[in-house]
């Protein structure tokens, strides 16, 4: 599978991004396309003396972190990001992978490679620890204010991506709410509950952002906004409690012997709550692999980014998604139903 890395996209790059586009070649044998300015990228690449060939596609432009997207759409029409999607609408690459601005990728990608049969409006997911495993959360970014019936795509697509990714045959949906009960949360999420409940998904009703790692649900819908602030709040308490450990173990010298012992445990701990661990956040519901990583990755990171693409493409995921949304009309209301 051919995957275009964005090499100029996310907070340290391009060195994250074309150091993990290498460990994708090498260990996960990832066709590579780094797409980017070539000397950058050049520059990054003679840092690795071992490194296997990777292709570079020349982008003139950059698109900043906290560029507006309209700006960015118009302005920077050379720009990596720019290119890469036009690669993913002409076939030549699968799937695309970037740690960039998400609001940017957001508008690009949709431009250029359009939404599958039936989705309104793509949706990012993400996979997050539970007591029980893993739970899906989406929307977490993409939607800020989403429609009930574009709740209940998402609910199809998060449901989908459960089944093939965790390999659950029928995932628990839930609607992030204040309370469990029906009648709690705000207009919006009563309105897709009502919408939810003659859905055809396995639908538990309203959950609490606590059901979330208790692993009372699967698959947590939510509108971008709620769902963006969640997950970042999840990625400040595991950072600040590896953080709180790491203070304890250096306090005394016990401890730091206590530390050495559990080793293995902890570098365990990490791997099962760190968000580099998990890859990118793949970008549902939209033609072709568009995978958002975080704008802090780690070159592990981009490579589990590039890991999540390829699942995602060798599950097909999008053909399942299509698939399903097609048994589903919108009535009267505006609310979709199952035929």
């Amino acid at each position: 599978m051919k995957i275009a890395v964005d090499a100029m996209g996310g907070d340290h790059a391009p060195e994250h991004p074309v150091a993990g586009a290498i460990l994708a070649a090498r260990e996960l044998g990832a066709e590579v396309l780094l797409v980017g300015q070539e000397n950058r990228i050049q520059d990054a690449l003679r840092r690795h003396s071992s490194a296997p060939d990777v292709s570079i596609v020349h982008a003139d432009d950059v698109i900043g972190m906290d560029e507006p997207p309209a700006t960015a759409l118009r302005r920077k029409r050379n720009s990596s990001i720019h290119i890469a999607a036009k690669m993913l609408r002409d076939g030549e690459v699968e799937g695309f992978v970037s740690a960039g601005n998400t609001g940017a990728i957001m508008v690009i990608v949709k431009l250029y490679v359009g939404t599958i049969n039936g989705v309104d409006r793509p949706a990012l997911a993400v996979i997050l620890p539970s007591r029980r495993g893993r739970t899906v959360l989406i929307d977490v970014g993409a939607n800020i204010d989403p429609k009930s019936h574009q709740l209940v795509e998402f609910g199809v697509m998060g449901s989908l991506f459960a089944q093939t990714i965790l390999g659950l045959s029928n995932p628990r949906v839930g609607l992030l709410s204040i309370g469990d009960e029906a009648s709690k949360g705000t207009g919006l999420v009563r309105s897709a509950h009502s919408a939810l409940e003659v859905s055809p998904l396995n639908f538990l009703g309203n959950v609490e952002a606590r059901d979330i790692y208790s692993g009372n649900a699967d698959v947590v819908v939510s509108d971008g906004f709620t769902g963006n602030v969640v997950l970042k709040t999840s990625e400040a308490v595991v950072e600040t409690m590896l953080h709180l450990l790491r203070e304890e173990f250096s306090k005394s010298r016990l401890n730091m012997v206590g530390a050495r012992i559990a080793r293995s445990a902890f570098t365990s701990y990490r791997g099962r709550v760190h968000y580099a661990e998990f890859g990118g956040a793949p970008l549902l519901g939209a033609r072709g692999l568009s995978v958002i990583c975080h704008g802090r990755s780690s070159a592990r990171a981009i490579m589990n980014g590039i890991r999540v693409t390829m699942e995602y493409g060798r599950h097909r995921v999008n053909d399942r998604i299509e698939e399903m949304l097609a048994g589903l009309v919108l009535d009267p209301n505006h609310e979709r139903k199952s035929q």
